[in-house]
């Protein structure tokens, strides 16, 4: 057994070739309350893995639910943060524009990610695939579609600030041609702005 990632909400680990994702016991909350929450979020999770799945968004397969666990396949490939940084323009640009159709899918079937980043994108076989759901939510709120992709523009500021606009460019492209609403990007520059004014 090989555990992947410990965080505040779950461990994930891998055993016998399936990613087990397993919500952890929170000793400060009120046991009735931690086990609810626990189940809920492991229902959504798996949900929403679901959902996507059926909108043609490569996600791991699931193999089962449990109470306060998720069985699911290993995707082995290699996260986007490496590839992004180790690959030539012209493949960034495509792999860039693939994500955008990705999210842009994502967001026209109701389906906020929560967490985009390069470290929840593997790429495997030439397909993206995209991993934990952990803080997604279903969602038809334009805030919600800007808040989104604000997450991502802001990781590719701090993981890839030398392909930024590169990487973003095509991004926006691909997100536009699946999902044809740009007041989401309206509201993502508004937010951008009171962003910075606060920082102030």
């Amino acid at each position: 057994m090989e555990t992947l990632s410990r965080g505040a909400e779950a461990i994930i680990y891998v055993d016998s070739g399936i990613v087990i994702k397993e919500r952890v016991k929170k000793g400060y909350r009120i046991p009735e309350l931690d086990e609810e929450l626990r189940k809920t979020r492991t229902r959504r999770e798996a949900k929403l893995l679901l959902e996507a799945r059926r909108y043609g968004i490569p996600v791991p397969k699931i193999i089962e639910i449990e109470k306060f666990r998720i069985k699911m396949e290993y995707v082995s490939g290699k996260k986007l943060k490496y590839v992004f940084e180790e690959c030539g323009e012209e493949t960034r640009k495509k792999l860039a524009h693939e994500l955008g159709e990705l999210v842009g899918k994502l967001h026209a079937g109701g389906i906020v990610h929560g967490d985009l980043t390069t470290s929840n994108m593997i790429l495997k076989d030439g397909e993206v695939y995209l991993i934990d759901f952990g803080l997604g939510f279903f969602s038809t709120r334009i805030e919600d579609f800007a808040t989104d992709l604000l997450v991502f523009k802001e990781s590719l500021r701090a993981t890839h600030n030398k392909y930024l606009n590169e990487i973003w460019d095509n991004f926006i492209k691909g997100y536009l041609a699946e999902f044809r609403e740009k007041k989401v990007l309206e509201q993502m520059e508004k937010i951008e702005k009171r962003g910075r004014y606060v920082k102030r």
